[in-house]
């Protein structure tokens, strides 16, 4: 439960992303967006060319919100436009990667679940199908990306970001009555819990495993700022994707972990961000100082999720101390969401994107600009606390 001032914000906060989308989603009609011109204006990624990006569901998926949100048909339309056009994405192998629950789960599990469309059912179902085909067996991890036509192999590489694919396995398992994606889930999940997480609750973003043996190789720096730095994102995408594993499983060790991570990443914004503007790394230097507030975004879902999951369990008169960190883990959902929106979004239709101010990588020569899924995550987040979120989940 929240607030009733903070219910009235919430309210007022998705009022102005409905008006504002229906601009944005007029003026838009027919593409998959990424990201904005210097002008606020969207690109496309609905060309052949682009079409496996790896962004595309997240437009769909917004639409899906906005449509639940308001019952407007252009949401709805929208939404399964972009479906569609994902079809192409199936017939090249190699665009179909390990982040086909970021692009299928918003879209084709999401409409499905809502009007139990059999198309839709059988494109998310040939998704996971094609995500539990690159299960390395020898390291019980699933493969992140194919090969990139340069001299690094990648063969053995796994990613943090795919415990937030990981769902569209545990989905594909209860709709088919088929134990075997998430068997290949759990397995995963496992080998992230004992490979990425270290310690003190930080994240490696990028593990490389011996592809023949499994054996542990190195990790690598990733999109974060170096080898053994906390990349924020990556740390979003651990504590949001162990907090659905242990939603789909019931298994303790992944809510333990959920929480490790969660409150590490809450020390790092008490201790040095005290402002809930998070930074590209936690571990970045003073300067250059580069902001990422898809992280912001992301995590907020996450913790949300998280809080809500331990409210149940402290309701169900587990130990007190699962209500005492839901109430600590959705304040500082608030917090983050709220500093959003008082400083880095834009409810004008000036501007095409909501959420400011995202970094895809430290490293990246281009930094702090829009990206789509900052607006996805924090439409969700908002919806979750006004209690009408997608059945994504």
């Amino acid at each position: 439960m929240i607030s009733t001032e903070d219910k009235k914000w919430v309210d007022g906060a998705l009022s102005q992303i409905a008006v504002k989308m229906e601009t944005v989603a007029e003026r838009n009609a027919g593409k998959i967006p990424y990201t904005t011109d210097e002008n606020g204006r969207f690109d496309d990624r609905s060309s052949d060319k682009d079409i496996c990006w790896w962004t595309n569901g997240f437009w769909g998926g917004e639409m899906w919100q906005l449509y639940k949100l308001t019952g407007k048909e252009l949401f709805r339309n929208e939404a399964i436009g972009t479906e569609n056009k994902m079809d192409r994405a199936f017939m090249n192998y190699n665009g179909m990667d390990h982040d086909a629950g970021f692009r299928w789960l918003p879209t084709s599990v999401v409409r499905y679940k809502m009007e139990h469309n059999e198309e839709s059912k059988n494109r998310g179902l040939l998704a996971a199908a094609s995500l539990a085909g690159r299960f390395n067996l020898n390291g019980n991890f699933i493969r992140a990306w194919n090969d990139w036509g340069d001299d690094r192999d990648t063969t053995g590489w796994a990613i943090i970001d795919c415990m937030m694919n990981l769902p569209l396995l545990y989905w594909a398992s209860n709709e088919l009555k088929d134990p075997r994606f998430k068997a290949i889930a759990v397995a995963h999940a496992d080998t992230a819990m004992k490979s990425f997480i270290r310690e003190d609750g930080s994240v490696r973003h990028i593990v490389g495993f011996d592809p023949e043996s499994g054996a542990f190789l190195r990790d690598y720096a990733g999109q974060g700022y170096a080898e053994g730095s906390s990349w924020t994102r990556g740390q979003s995408w651990a504590l949001y994707g162990f907090v659905l594993s242990y939603k789909y499983t019931g298994e303790k060790r992944y809510l333990e972990t959920a929480m490790k991570v969660a409150d590490y990443v809450l020390s790092e914004l008490d201790s040095k961000f005290p402002e809930y503007l998070v930074p590209v790394d936690y571990r970045q230097p003073a300067d250059p100082y580069y902001e990422d507030s898809t992280a912001s975004a992301i995590t907020a879902s996450g913790l949300i999720e998280l809080a809500g999951l331990l409210g149940g369990l402290e309701e169900a008169g587990e130990e007190n101390v699962y209500k005492e960190k839901a109430d600590i883990y959705q304040a500082a959902a608030i917090k983050l969401l709220k500093t959003l929106h008082e400083k880095r979004c834009d409810y004008t239709t000036d501007k095409d994107n909501i959420v400011e101010k995202c970094t895809a990588a430290y490293h990246d020569a281009r930094h702090e600009f829009a990206i789509n899924y900052g607006d996805y995550y924090y439409i969700e987040a908002l919806m979750k606390l006004s209690g009408d979120a997608l059945e994504i989940f």
